[in-house]
């Protein structure tokens, strides 16, 4: 983890509970799973860079073909509309 991320940022937590409870069981993220990681990146209503820094990371680690069409198109329109960047 980086040191520089601001205190208010959720960064960190978004991390923790990925590697608890989004990952750490199946591999994939499910609804339920990506309702809690949205509501912990908007707990301050926005989303800031190292938040959708670890968001990208996390959305990079599926793929259309690993979640549920609803996953999928969730997650597409949050990368739309908090400007999420797709990793390389």
């Amino acid at each position: 983890m980086n040191d520089s991320i601001p205190p208010t940022s959720a960064a960190r937590r978004l991390t923790a509970y990925s590697f608890l409870a989004v990952f750490a069981n199946d591999g994939t993220i499910d609804d339920g799973e990506l309702k809690m990681l949205e509501k912990i990146a908007l707990e301050d209503g926005q989303i800031d860079a190292e938040e959708k820094r670890v968001l990208s990371y996390l959305f990079g680690r599926v793929s259309e073909s690993t979640v549920t069409e609803t996953v999928w198109k969730e997650i597409q329109r949050l990368r739309r509309e908090y400007d999420i960047v797709q990793p390389d």
